[in-house]
């Protein structure tokens, strides 16, 4: 009579956790609506436009900026003005053979240089490359951050935005964890700023959009200075 009594209670005590373990794997209902209203914004764009920082972190603490107009188009036109370093420097993704091209800024405007998206000189530290810096792939990637490559506990906050911090697989490196903190416009339900850090809480790079603007009408000549 005990012994069945055991091994009934222990089913159910297994039978909880079991179920515990798939609830927690899921994504929780308001990251889900957070999703879709992403989406859902995000299919209504045509083009934007906004002014980016990037920080990138050293391990003292200081840290290099990087200021530059970022300006996209659907499906894939994409162009930096940029600001700081190398000002007056342009580069637009594709050229007519699906490269970048390279216009420096000063007097050196008269070249042109023309190389692949992956190539180190214009890719950095970040591994990620020019045609994916789109914020429609930013959405893809937070997806993934909340579902199949989330790697601990995931926290929503709202305050003057929604913020989503979890630890998940690093959208662009491959086998490096990384600490994310998303934020998310409450009015363009657009993600608007990216916070890196290493899994143990040390800021590696932040990227900052400015005032963005939407469906600005912006035409295809902008993407061509050949």
């Amino acid at each position: 009579m005990h012994f069945s009594l055991y091994h009934y209670a222990l089913k159910i005590v297994l039978l909880s956790s079991l179920a515990l373990f798939n609830a927690s794997a899921e994504v929780p209902s308001d990251a889900s609506i957070i999703l879709k209203k992403m989406e859902a914004a995000y299919a209504e764009v045509n083009d934007y436009q906004t002014n980016v920082e990037v920080r990138t972190y050293k391990t003292e603490g200081s840290f290099e900026t990087q200021k530059f107009l970022y300006t996209f188009k659907k499906p894939q036109w994409i162009r930096l003005d940029l600001e700081s370093p190398y000002s007056g420097t342009i580069l637009v993704y594709p050229d007519k053979g699906g490269k970048v091209v390279i216009r420096p800024g000063g007097v050196a405007r008269i070249f042109h240089f023309h190389l692949s998206s992956g190539n180190p000189l214009i890719m950095g530290t970040s591994g990620r490359r020019i045609d994916q810096t789109e914020v429609g792939l930013l959405i893809k990637n937070i997806s993934h951050s909340l579902t199949d490559q989330r790697r601990g506990p995931m926290e929503i906050e709202q305050d003057g935005y929604i913020r989503i911090r979890v630890l998940a697989d690093n959208h662009f490196r491959e086998g490096i964890l990384t600490l994310y903190q998303f934020f998310i416009d409450k009015d363009l339900w657009l993600p608007v700023k990216v916070e890196e850090s290493t899994p143990g809480g040390q800021l590696e790079r932040s990227i900052n959009c400015q005032t963005p603007r939407i469906n600005t009408g912006v035409s295809d000549s902008f993407f061509q200075i050949d």
